[in-house]
């Protein structure tokens, strides 16, 4: 079982991280910074989470990594699981164990995505262009990565037998390869949230998808056993894993919290942290009798691979934390106000940028097109400009939230670095990892469109 990410996150396109973030117009702060650390930076947490039987065999580590984390799954022979992250980089643990990855050669497109063989001797990766990689006895059945696609791929899910997989779009597309059956999809349809997540049904002649409002849409033998859409959720949905009969599945949300439907039961949740981690995947152990949460950003990133890196990026990285200063909207990069302006502000001051302090996104764009230069959002931009939510810098209405480009994938991807986003609470928010996603589909992945890059 796959989850959708890094949307928002992460950590696989489809589901929307970010925050609205604005303050009052033509405000700038000069006061001195407290408590900046100089190295990168993650959530003080393991990475993964374990509840019922789900059993711990490692997570986050020393160590940085090239780019960021997008996925996880339980190897369905062993006790381990795998994490995958968006360059194809896999990190096997307990019982899992690891064939090969794509962390070391230059892809695309990045992955979003990954799912393992019944016999866990192998395992399949997904990129959002569609490109589908193999390791160990994981056959090769098609991909997409040739079709240019109206909406990136944003999970998949193997058939029970292994003889073939689902791949998922946002758009709620389908595609199918080897054995897996095609029962419909949602690509015809306009949804009110981008699918984020796939499942398919013990018996592989049906499939669940879930939306990031937690909406949930059955093909073929997949029940409909109710869905938290319903009645509203706070935050998104980030993926969805079905109890071992197929009656009833679990929904993970990026806040932490965990629903329920049908013959599934609570073995726990995330939110009980007093600073939400973001959680971007949910894989169901063996038994059935518990599941796996996956927080990308406790794993340190540093943007090395495949286009990232930089002063300023690094400088972005070293603050990648839950709310940095108790207090509503309080941080240390200015006074307790919205403060995604001025935390981009601050990464390009520490790199020797001249940049004033500000608390207003449309000043920013004001700024640089005097100074240095503004790019379309059709553009490509490059790791250390500033990306501008919104539909124009007229006012904190139009330019609602700002961050870093962190990372540049081949197929115009883009990681970034975003301060006061979700998924805390407003006022107590967030340095998280947003992406990978496409500029293009901004706004069914952030919720926002863009309205243009600051170049340093």
């Amino acid at each position: 079982m796959v989850a959708g990410s890094k949307g928002v996150w992460r950590r696989a396109l489809g589901g929307a991280l970010v925050l609205t973030c604005a303050a009052a117009l033509t405000t700038t702060v000069s006061s001195a910074l407290v408590g900046i650390k100089a190295s990168l930076a993650a959530y003080a947490d393991q990475g993964v989470l374990t509840y019922g039987d789900a059993v711990f065999a490692g997570g986050a580590f020393s160590g940085a990594l090239s780019a960021p984390v997008v996925g996880m799954a339980a190897d369905p022979a062993n006790n381990g699981y795998w994490v995958v992250a968006a360059d194809g980089g896999v990190f096997a643990y307990g019982g899992a164990p690891y064939y090969g990855s794509t962390g070391g050669i230059n892809i695309n497109s990045p992955i979003v995505g990954i799912a393992g063989t019944p016999d866990g001797h192998g395992y399949w990766l997904v990129a959002a262009d569609g490109g589908v990689f193999t390791f160990g006895d994981a056959p090769f059945y098609g991909s997409m990565g040739a079709v240019r696609l109206n909406s990136p791929v944003v999970g998949m899910t193997a058939t029970p037998d292994g003889h073939g997989y689902l791949l998922a779009a946002a758009d709620g597309g389908l595609f199918t390869f080897g054995d897996a059956k095609f029962y419909g999809s949602m690509g015809a349809i306009k949804l009110n949230s981008p699918v984020v997540g796939i499942a398919a049904t013990p018996s592989g002649n049906g499939y669940w998808m879930v939306a990031g409002d937690a909406g949930i849409f059955t093909f073929g033998d997949a029940g409909f056993f109710g869905s938290p859409a319903a009645h509203g959720i706070a935050g998104w949905a980030t993926g969805i894993a079905p109890t071992k009969d197929g009656q009833g599945y679990w929904i993970a949300n990026a806040t932490g919290a965990v629903y329920y439907e049908g013959d599934a039961i609570t073995y726990g949740n995330n939110l009980a942290t007093a600073r939400a981690e973001p959680i971007a995947a949910i894989a169901r152990t063996n038994s059935g009798k518990g599941y796996f949460l996956l927080e990308p950003d406790a794993f340190q990133t540093g943007f090395a691979h495949p286009g990232g890196g930089g002063a300023i990026v690094t400088g972005a990285a070293s603050q990648i934390q839950g709310d940095p200063v108790n207090g509503y909207f309080c941080n240390p990069y200015g006074p307790c106000e919205a403060w995604c302006a001025l935390f981009a502000t601050w990464a390009w001051e520490q790199a020797g940028i001249p940049i004033p302090r500000y608390a207003f996104v449309g000043d920013i764009y004001t700024w640089a097109s005097q100074h240095t230069r503004v790019l379309p959002p059709w553009a490509r931009p490059a790791a250390g400009d500033i990306i501008l939510y919104g539909t124009g810098p007229q006012n904190v209405f139009t330019a609602v939230h700002t961050g870093i480009v962190a990372q540049v994938w081949p197929d115009g991807s883009i990681d970034t670095i975003e301060g006061d986003a979700g998924p805390g609470p407003t006022g107590y928010l967030n340095v998280i990892i947003n992406g990978p996603f496409l500029p293009s589909h901004s706004m069914e992945y952030n919720g926002m469109p863009i309205f243009g890059f600051a170049v340093p």
